[in-house]
Protein backbone atom coordinates (compact mmCIF):
# COMPACT_ATOMS: atom_id res chain seq x y z
CA UNK A 1 0.00 0.00 0.00
CA UNK A 2 1.43 3.38 -1.07
CA UNK A 3 0.48 6.04 1.44
CA UNK A 4 1.47 9.70 1.45
CA UNK A 5 1.22 9.60 5.24
CA UNK A 6 3.34 6.46 5.67
CA UNK A 7 5.60 6.55 8.74
CA UNK A 8 7.04 3.08 8.23
CA UNK A 9 4.62 1.20 10.50
CA UNK A 10 2.71 -1.60 8.70
CA UNK A 11 -1.07 -1.24 8.68
CA UNK A 12 -3.38 -4.22 9.08
CA UNK A 13 -4.58 -5.33 5.61
CA UNK A 14 -8.24 -5.47 6.62
CA UNK A 15 -8.01 -1.96 8.05
CA UNK A 16 -6.45 -0.75 4.77
CA UNK A 17 -9.29 -2.25 2.75
CA UNK A 18 -11.95 -0.92 5.11
CA UNK A 19 -10.61 2.63 5.30
CA UNK A 20 -10.06 3.02 1.55
CA UNK A 21 -13.66 2.03 0.86
CA UNK A 22 -14.74 3.12 -2.62
CA UNK A 23 -12.28 6.00 -2.95
CA UNK A 24 -10.15 4.24 -5.57
CA UNK A 25 -13.13 4.19 -7.95
CA UNK A 26 -15.22 7.21 -6.96
CA UNK A 27 -12.19 9.50 -6.92
CA UNK A 28 -11.82 9.13 -10.68
CA UNK A 29 -14.95 11.28 -10.96
CA UNK A 30 -13.15 14.15 -9.25
CA UNK A 31 -9.71 13.54 -10.81
CA UNK A 32 -9.92 16.52 -13.19
CA UNK A 33 -10.89 18.79 -10.34
CA UNK A 34 -8.06 17.53 -8.15
CA UNK A 35 -5.55 18.33 -10.90
CA UNK A 36 -7.09 21.77 -11.45
CA UNK A 37 -7.03 22.51 -7.72
CA UNK A 38 -3.38 21.45 -7.57
CA UNK A 39 -2.53 23.72 -10.51
CA UNK A 40 -4.09 26.70 -8.74
CA UNK A 41 -2.29 25.79 -5.51
CA UNK A 42 1.17 25.62 -7.10
CA UNK A 43 0.67 28.91 -8.94
CA UNK A 44 -0.06 30.43 -5.56
CA UNK A 45 3.02 28.72 -4.03
CA UNK A 46 5.10 30.22 -6.82
CA UNK A 47 3.74 33.73 -6.21
CA UNK A 48 4.47 33.52 -2.49
CA UNK A 49 8.04 32.30 -3.08
CA UNK A 50 7.52 28.70 -1.96
CA UNK A 51 8.06 27.32 -5.47
CA UNK A 52 10.52 28.48 -8.13
CA UNK A 53 9.56 29.54 -11.64
CA UNK A 54 11.22 26.55 -13.31
CA UNK A 55 9.67 24.19 -10.79
CA UNK A 56 6.26 25.68 -11.50
CA UNK A 57 6.61 25.11 -15.24
CA UNK A 58 7.79 21.52 -14.74
CA UNK A 59 4.87 20.68 -12.47
CA UNK A 60 2.35 22.39 -14.76
CA UNK A 61 3.63 20.34 -17.70
CA UNK A 62 3.06 17.07 -15.84
CA UNK A 63 -0.32 18.19 -14.52
CA UNK A 64 -1.40 19.10 -18.03
CA UNK A 65 -0.65 15.59 -19.24
CA UNK A 66 -2.45 14.11 -16.26
CA UNK A 67 -5.46 16.33 -16.94
CA UNK A 68 -5.57 15.02 -20.50
CA UNK A 69 -5.54 11.45 -19.20
CA UNK A 70 -8.25 12.20 -16.66
CA UNK A 71 -10.38 13.92 -19.29
CA UNK A 72 -10.12 10.95 -21.65
CA UNK A 73 -10.70 8.36 -18.94
CA UNK A 74 -7.14 7.03 -19.09
CA UNK A 75 -6.01 8.02 -15.62
CA UNK A 76 -6.08 5.15 -13.15
CA UNK A 77 -5.60 4.91 -9.41
CA UNK A 78 -3.05 2.18 -9.05
CA UNK A 79 -3.49 -0.82 -6.83
CA UNK A 80 -2.23 0.04 -3.39
CA UNK A 81 -2.87 3.79 -3.78
CA UNK A 82 -5.49 5.20 -1.43
CA UNK A 83 -7.07 8.02 -3.41
CA UNK A 84 -6.71 10.44 -6.31
CA UNK A 85 -4.76 12.94 -4.20
CA UNK A 86 -2.11 10.33 -3.47
CA UNK A 87 -2.04 9.18 -7.10
CA UNK A 88 -1.41 12.68 -8.44
CA UNK A 89 1.34 13.33 -5.92
CA UNK A 90 2.95 9.98 -6.75
CA UNK A 91 2.81 10.77 -10.50
CA UNK A 92 4.48 14.14 -9.89
CA UNK A 93 7.19 12.62 -7.70
CA UNK A 94 7.94 9.91 -10.28
CA UNK A 95 8.32 12.48 -13.02
CA UNK A 96 10.04 15.27 -11.10
CA UNK A 97 11.59 13.78 -7.97
CA UNK A 98 11.96 16.28 -5.15
CA UNK A 99 10.18 19.00 -7.12
CA UNK A 100 7.05 16.86 -7.30
CA UNK A 101 7.09 16.49 -3.53
CA UNK A 102 6.74 20.25 -3.04
CA UNK A 103 3.13 20.50 -4.23
CA UNK A 104 1.50 19.64 -0.90
CA UNK A 105 2.99 22.52 1.09
CA UNK A 106 0.29 24.60 2.75
CA UNK A 107 -2.56 22.16 2.27
CA UNK A 108 -3.90 18.85 3.59
CA UNK A 109 -5.92 16.10 2.00
CA UNK A 110 -8.75 17.46 4.17
CA UNK A 111 -9.02 20.78 2.35
CA UNK A 112 -7.93 19.16 -0.91
CA UNK A 113 -10.89 16.77 -1.10
CA UNK A 114 -13.27 19.50 0.04
CA UNK A 115 -12.00 21.76 -2.75
CA UNK A 116 -12.35 18.95 -5.28
CA UNK A 117 -15.92 18.27 -4.18
CA UNK A 118 -16.85 21.96 -4.25
CA UNK A 119 -15.54 22.26 -7.82
CA UNK A 120 -17.31 19.04 -8.80
CA UNK A 121 -20.62 19.87 -7.09
CA UNK A 122 -20.94 23.43 -8.39
CA UNK A 123 -20.28 22.24 -11.95
CA UNK A 124 -22.61 19.24 -11.75
CA UNK A 125 -25.36 21.39 -10.24
CA UNK A 126 -24.98 23.81 -13.15
CA UNK A 127 -25.44 20.86 -15.54
CA UNK A 128 -28.56 19.82 -13.62
CA UNK A 129 -29.83 23.39 -13.85
CA UNK A 130 -29.36 23.37 -17.62
CA UNK A 131 -31.26 20.07 -17.94
CA UNK A 132 -34.04 21.37 -15.69
CA UNK A 133 -34.31 24.51 -17.80
CA UNK A 134 -34.55 22.40 -20.97
CA UNK A 135 -37.30 20.24 -19.47
CA UNK A 136 -39.19 23.36 -18.38
CA UNK A 137 -38.99 24.65 -21.97
CA UNK A 138 -40.49 21.39 -23.26
CA UNK A 139 -43.29 21.65 -20.71
CA UNK A 140 -44.00 25.27 -21.66
CA UNK A 141 -44.15 24.40 -25.35
CA UNK A 142 -46.74 21.74 -24.48
CA UNK A 143 -48.56 24.37 -22.41
CA UNK A 144 -48.96 26.59 -25.44
CA UNK A 145 -49.93 23.66 -27.66
CA UNK A 146 -52.68 22.41 -25.34
CA UNK A 147 -53.75 25.56 -23.48
CA UNK A 148 -57.34 25.32 -24.75
CA UNK A 149 -57.85 21.61 -24.12
CA UNK A 150 -59.77 20.95 -20.92
CA UNK A 151 -59.16 18.16 -18.41
CA UNK A 152 -60.47 17.38 -14.92
CA UNK A 153 -58.79 18.72 -11.81
CA UNK A 154 -58.70 16.69 -8.62
CA UNK A 155 -58.64 17.28 -4.88
CA UNK A 156 -58.59 14.44 -2.34
CA UNK A 157 -58.21 12.18 -5.43
CA UNK A 158 -61.81 13.07 -6.39
CA UNK A 159 -62.95 15.04 -9.42
CA UNK A 160 -63.06 18.64 -8.27
CA UNK A 161 -62.87 21.52 -10.75
CA UNK A 162 -62.11 22.32 -14.32
CA UNK A 163 -58.48 22.26 -15.37
CA UNK A 164 -56.62 22.01 -18.66
CA UNK A 165 -53.69 20.22 -20.17
CA UNK A 166 -52.03 23.60 -20.52
CA UNK A 167 -52.36 24.14 -16.78
CA UNK A 168 -51.00 20.65 -16.04
CA UNK A 169 -47.88 21.20 -18.14
CA UNK A 170 -47.41 24.78 -16.90
CA UNK A 171 -47.68 23.82 -13.23
CA UNK A 172 -44.71 21.49 -13.57
CA UNK A 173 -42.72 24.12 -15.44
CA UNK A 174 -43.30 26.52 -12.54
CA UNK A 175 -42.35 23.79 -10.07
CA UNK A 176 -39.05 23.41 -11.90
CA UNK A 177 -38.50 27.18 -11.71
CA UNK A 178 -38.56 26.87 -7.92
CA UNK A 179 -36.19 23.91 -8.15
CA UNK A 180 -33.83 26.15 -10.08
CA UNK A 181 -33.90 28.70 -7.25
CA UNK A 182 -32.96 25.99 -4.77
CA UNK A 183 -30.21 24.80 -7.12
CA UNK A 184 -28.85 28.33 -7.50
CA UNK A 185 -28.59 28.66 -3.73
CA UNK A 186 -26.81 25.30 -3.49
CA UNK A 187 -24.31 26.40 -6.14
CA UNK A 188 -23.59 29.59 -4.21
CA UNK A 189 -22.96 27.67 -0.98
CA UNK A 190 -20.59 25.38 -2.89
CA UNK A 191 -18.91 28.31 -4.62
CA UNK A 192 -16.66 29.20 -1.67
CA UNK A 193 -13.02 28.24 -1.60
CA UNK A 194 -11.81 26.09 1.35
CA UNK A 195 -8.30 25.56 -0.08
CA UNK A 196 -5.57 26.63 2.31
CA UNK A 197 -7.49 25.78 5.44
CA UNK A 198 -5.24 22.68 5.46
CA UNK A 199 -6.17 20.20 8.18
CA UNK A 200 -8.68 22.68 9.52
CA UNK A 201 -6.55 25.23 11.33
CA UNK A 202 -4.60 26.94 8.57
CA UNK A 203 -0.82 27.03 8.17
CA UNK A 204 2.08 29.27 9.15
CA UNK A 205 3.30 29.24 5.54
CA UNK A 206 2.71 32.55 3.70
CA UNK A 207 -0.05 31.30 1.39
CA UNK A 208 -2.59 33.49 -0.40
CA UNK A 209 -6.09 31.99 -0.24
CA UNK A 210 -7.66 34.85 -2.17
CA UNK A 211 -5.36 34.06 -5.08
CA UNK A 212 -6.46 30.42 -5.33
CA UNK A 213 -10.04 31.64 -4.93
CA UNK A 214 -9.62 33.87 -7.97
CA UNK A 215 -7.79 31.24 -10.01
CA UNK A 216 -10.51 28.66 -9.39
CA UNK A 217 -13.23 31.29 -9.95
CA UNK A 218 -14.87 30.72 -6.62
CA UNK A 219 -17.22 33.49 -5.52
CA UNK A 220 -15.41 33.90 -2.19
CA UNK A 221 -13.43 31.96 0.40
CA UNK A 222 -14.68 30.16 3.47
CA UNK A 223 -12.96 32.61 5.76
CA UNK A 224 -12.26 30.86 9.06
CA UNK A 225 -10.09 27.77 8.58
CA UNK A 226 -11.82 25.79 11.30
CA UNK A 227 -15.21 26.46 9.71
CA UNK A 228 -14.29 24.93 6.34
CA UNK A 229 -15.02 21.34 7.35
CA UNK A 230 -17.98 22.43 9.47
CA UNK A 231 -19.43 24.16 6.39
CA UNK A 232 -20.02 20.79 4.74
CA UNK A 233 -23.21 20.31 6.73
CA UNK A 234 -24.54 23.31 4.81
CA UNK A 235 -22.86 23.02 1.40
CA UNK A 236 -23.22 19.25 0.97
CA UNK A 237 -26.71 19.22 2.41
CA UNK A 238 -27.68 22.11 0.13
CA UNK A 239 -26.44 20.09 -2.85
CA UNK A 240 -28.52 17.01 -2.04
CA UNK A 241 -31.49 19.24 -1.15
CA UNK A 242 -31.31 20.73 -4.63
CA UNK A 243 -31.13 17.28 -6.20
CA UNK A 244 -34.04 16.17 -4.01
CA UNK A 245 -36.15 19.18 -5.04
CA UNK A 246 -35.75 18.33 -8.72
CA UNK A 247 -36.27 14.64 -7.94
CA UNK A 248 -39.52 15.41 -6.14
CA UNK A 249 -40.88 17.23 -9.19
CA UNK A 250 -39.88 14.37 -11.49
CA UNK A 251 -41.30 11.76 -9.12
CA UNK A 252 -44.68 13.50 -9.03
CA UNK A 253 -44.74 14.04 -12.80
CA UNK A 254 -44.02 10.33 -13.21
CA UNK A 255 -46.70 9.31 -10.72
CA UNK A 256 -49.37 11.41 -12.43
CA UNK A 257 -48.44 10.26 -15.92
CA UNK A 258 -48.60 6.64 -14.73
CA UNK A 259 -52.03 7.19 -13.16
CA UNK A 260 -53.51 9.35 -15.91
CA UNK A 261 -52.31 7.14 -18.76
CA UNK A 262 -54.04 4.12 -17.24
CA UNK A 263 -57.23 2.88 -18.90
CA UNK A 264 -59.38 4.11 -16.01
CA UNK A 265 -58.36 7.70 -16.77
CA UNK A 266 -56.95 7.74 -20.32
CA UNK A 267 -55.98 11.41 -20.11
CA UNK A 268 -52.55 10.72 -21.59
CA UNK A 269 -51.29 8.19 -24.12
CA UNK A 270 -47.78 6.79 -23.90
CA UNK A 271 -46.39 5.78 -27.31
CA UNK A 272 -45.39 2.17 -27.89
CA UNK A 273 -41.68 2.94 -28.25
CA UNK A 274 -41.35 4.09 -24.64
CA UNK A 275 -43.46 1.39 -22.99
CA UNK A 276 -42.67 -2.25 -22.34
CA UNK A 277 -44.78 -5.40 -22.49
CA UNK A 278 -45.68 -8.40 -20.40
CA UNK A 279 -44.36 -11.93 -20.79
CA UNK A 280 -47.87 -13.30 -20.23
CA UNK A 281 -50.41 -10.55 -21.00
CA UNK A 282 -50.32 -9.50 -24.66
CA UNK A 283 -52.36 -6.30 -24.14
CA UNK A 284 -49.96 -4.72 -21.65
CA UNK A 285 -48.19 -1.38 -22.22
CA UNK A 286 -46.20 -0.87 -19.06
CA UNK A 287 -44.88 2.59 -18.08
CA UNK A 288 -41.64 1.08 -16.75
CA UNK A 289 -39.59 4.16 -17.60
CA UNK A 290 -41.85 6.28 -15.41
CA UNK A 291 -41.99 3.76 -12.60
CA UNK A 292 -38.21 3.51 -12.49
CA UNK A 293 -37.90 7.29 -12.65
CA UNK A 294 -40.28 7.56 -9.72
CA UNK A 295 -38.30 4.99 -7.73
CA UNK A 296 -34.90 6.48 -8.55
CA UNK A 297 -36.11 9.98 -7.67
CA UNK A 298 -37.58 8.78 -4.40
CA UNK A 299 -34.22 7.21 -3.62
CA UNK A 300 -32.47 10.50 -4.40
CA UNK A 301 -34.80 12.28 -1.97
CA UNK A 302 -33.68 9.90 0.77
CA UNK A 303 -30.09 11.12 0.41
CA UNK A 304 -30.93 14.25 2.39
CA UNK A 305 -31.36 12.11 5.48
CA UNK A 306 -28.14 10.22 4.79
CA UNK A 307 -26.07 13.40 4.52
CA UNK A 308 -27.71 14.97 7.54
CA UNK A 309 -27.14 11.88 9.68
CA UNK A 310 -23.56 11.53 8.43
CA UNK A 311 -22.71 15.05 9.60
CA UNK A 312 -24.82 15.29 12.74
CA UNK A 313 -23.04 15.67 16.08
CA UNK A 314 -19.52 15.84 14.64
CA UNK A 315 -17.32 18.24 16.53
CA UNK A 316 -15.00 20.71 14.78
CA UNK A 317 -12.33 19.47 12.40
CA UNK A 318 -12.20 16.74 9.81
CA UNK A 319 -13.55 13.27 10.57
CA UNK A 320 -13.19 10.18 8.38
CA UNK A 321 -16.99 9.89 8.47
CA UNK A 322 -16.93 12.57 5.77
CA UNK A 323 -15.25 10.22 3.31
CA UNK A 324 -18.61 8.48 2.85
CA UNK A 325 -20.24 11.68 1.61
CA UNK A 326 -18.73 11.02 -1.81
CA UNK A 327 -20.51 7.67 -1.94
CA UNK A 328 -23.81 9.42 -1.26
CA UNK A 329 -23.44 12.50 -3.44
CA UNK A 330 -21.49 11.60 -6.58
CA UNK A 331 -23.80 8.83 -7.91
CA UNK A 332 -26.86 11.06 -7.37
CA UNK A 333 -25.85 13.40 -10.17
CA UNK A 334 -25.67 10.62 -12.74
CA UNK A 335 -28.98 9.17 -11.62
CA UNK A 336 -30.84 12.47 -11.64
CA UNK A 337 -29.44 13.47 -15.04
CA UNK A 338 -30.65 10.13 -16.39
CA UNK A 339 -34.11 10.71 -14.92
CA UNK A 340 -34.25 14.22 -16.39
CA UNK A 341 -33.48 12.83 -19.84
CA UNK A 342 -36.17 10.16 -19.48
CA UNK A 343 -38.87 12.60 -18.38
CA UNK A 344 -37.94 14.98 -21.19
CA UNK A 345 -38.29 12.11 -23.66
CA UNK A 346 -41.69 11.13 -22.28
CA UNK A 347 -43.06 14.70 -22.18
CA UNK A 348 -41.99 15.28 -25.79
CA UNK A 349 -43.81 12.18 -27.03
CA UNK A 350 -46.83 11.87 -24.74
CA UNK A 351 -50.25 12.15 -26.36
CA UNK A 352 -53.37 13.73 -24.84
CA UNK A 353 -57.07 12.87 -24.99
CA UNK A 354 -59.03 15.94 -26.15
CA UNK A 355 -62.44 14.28 -25.65
CA UNK A 356 -62.44 13.61 -21.92
CA UNK A 357 -65.63 15.59 -21.25
CA UNK A 358 -67.63 13.43 -23.63
CA UNK A 359 -67.83 11.17 -20.60
CA UNK A 360 -70.76 12.23 -18.33
CA UNK A 361 -68.71 11.10 -15.33
CA UNK A 362 -67.09 14.54 -15.30
CA UNK A 363 -70.29 16.61 -15.41
CA UNK A 364 -70.45 17.18 -11.62
CA UNK A 365 -67.15 19.05 -11.56
CA UNK A 366 -68.73 21.77 -13.67
CA UNK A 367 -71.02 22.64 -10.75
CA UNK A 368 -68.55 25.19 -9.38
CA UNK A 369 -68.63 26.97 -12.71
CA UNK A 370 -72.43 27.07 -12.44
CA UNK A 371 -72.15 28.62 -8.98
CA UNK A 372 -69.86 31.29 -10.41
CA UNK A 373 -72.28 31.92 -13.29
CA UNK A 374 -75.01 32.71 -10.74
CA UNK A 375 -72.59 34.93 -8.80
CA UNK A 376 -71.90 36.90 -11.99
CA UNK A 377 -75.67 37.36 -12.30
CA UNK A 378 -75.77 38.94 -8.83
CA UNK A 379 -76.72 35.97 -6.63
CA UNK A 380 -74.79 35.95 -3.31
CA UNK A 381 -72.16 33.22 -3.35
CA UNK A 382 -73.61 31.20 -0.44
CA UNK A 383 -77.08 31.25 -1.94
CA UNK A 384 -75.72 30.18 -5.33
CA UNK A 385 -73.73 27.41 -3.65
CA UNK A 386 -76.80 26.05 -1.85
CA UNK A 387 -78.92 26.28 -4.96
CA UNK A 388 -76.49 24.33 -7.12
CA UNK A 389 -75.67 21.79 -4.41
CA UNK A 390 -79.31 20.66 -4.41
CA UNK A 391 -79.41 19.83 -8.08
CA UNK A 392 -75.90 19.31 -9.48
CA UNK A 393 -76.18 15.50 -9.70
CA UNK A 394 -79.26 15.72 -11.87
CA UNK A 395 -78.15 18.68 -13.97
CA UNK A 396 -76.17 18.97 -17.16
CA UNK A 397 -73.94 21.99 -17.43
CA UNK A 398 -72.43 23.51 -20.53
CA UNK A 399 -68.68 23.15 -20.82
CA UNK A 400 -67.25 26.67 -20.50
CA UNK A 401 -64.56 28.19 -22.67
CA UNK A 402 -61.12 28.78 -21.21
CA UNK A 403 -61.59 32.44 -22.16
CA UNK A 404 -63.99 32.80 -19.24
CA UNK A 405 -61.03 32.31 -16.90
CA UNK A 406 -59.10 35.57 -16.82
CA UNK A 407 -57.11 35.85 -13.60
CA UNK A 408 -53.38 35.24 -13.57
CA UNK A 409 -52.61 31.54 -13.36
CA UNK A 410 -56.07 30.35 -14.37
CA UNK A 411 -56.63 28.06 -17.33
CA UNK A 412 -57.42 31.05 -19.53
CA UNK A 413 -54.41 33.10 -18.42
CA UNK A 414 -51.49 30.75 -17.73
CA UNK A 415 -48.84 33.51 -17.86
CA UNK A 416 -46.36 31.21 -19.60
CA UNK A 417 -44.15 34.15 -20.56
CA UNK A 418 -43.76 35.08 -16.90
CA UNK A 419 -42.69 31.55 -16.05
CA UNK A 420 -40.31 31.56 -19.01
CA UNK A 421 -38.78 34.87 -17.93
CA UNK A 422 -38.42 33.67 -14.36
CA UNK A 423 -36.51 30.59 -15.53
CA UNK A 424 -34.37 32.70 -17.87
CA UNK A 425 -33.51 35.10 -15.05
CA UNK A 426 -32.46 32.33 -12.66
CA UNK A 427 -30.43 30.37 -15.21
CA UNK A 428 -28.76 33.60 -16.28
CA UNK A 429 -27.37 33.96 -12.77
CA UNK A 430 -25.98 30.41 -12.77
CA UNK A 431 -22.57 30.63 -14.38
CA UNK A 432 -19.65 28.46 -13.28
CA UNK A 433 -16.61 27.43 -15.33
CA UNK A 434 -16.23 23.87 -16.55
CA UNK A 435 -13.01 21.89 -16.18
CA UNK A 436 -11.75 22.73 -19.69
CA UNK A 437 -12.16 26.45 -19.10
CA UNK A 438 -10.26 26.32 -15.82
CA UNK A 439 -7.59 24.06 -17.34
CA UNK A 440 -6.97 26.50 -20.19
CA UNK A 441 -6.66 29.33 -17.68
CA UNK A 442 -4.35 27.45 -15.28
CA UNK A 443 -2.13 25.53 -17.67
CA UNK A 444 -1.74 28.35 -20.16
CA UNK A 445 0.63 27.67 -23.04
CA UNK A 446 2.77 25.12 -21.24
CA UNK A 447 1.46 22.26 -23.34
CA UNK A 448 -1.76 21.37 -25.16
CA UNK A 449 -4.41 19.99 -22.83
CA UNK A 450 -4.64 16.47 -24.24
CA UNK A 451 -3.69 12.95 -23.36
CA UNK A 452 -0.06 12.43 -24.44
Amino acid sequence: MIKVWDKGVPLNADVERFTIGKDNTLDLRIAKWDIIGTAAHIRMLNKTGLLGNEELQQILAVLTKLFGKAKNGNLAIEKGVEDIHSQIEIELSRSLGDTGEKVHAGRSRNDQVLTDMRLFIRHELSVIASEVSSLASILLSKTVEYKDVLMPGYTHSMIAMLSSYGMWFASWAESLSDDLLITENAIRLNNRNPLGSAAGYGTNLPIDRDMTCSLLEFEDINIISSYCQLSRIKSDLAAVNALAAVAQSLSKISAELILYSGQNYSFFTLPDNITTGSSIMPQKKNPDVLELTRAKCNRIMSKQNEVLLMLTNLNSGYHRDMQLLKEIIIPCFDELNDCLRMISLVIKSVGINPGIFDNPLYQPLLSTNEVNRLVKAGVPFRQAYRQVSKSYLASEYELPSVNEFTHQGSIGNLCTERIKERIKEITGRISVPNSDQLAEKLFGNVIDVKDQ
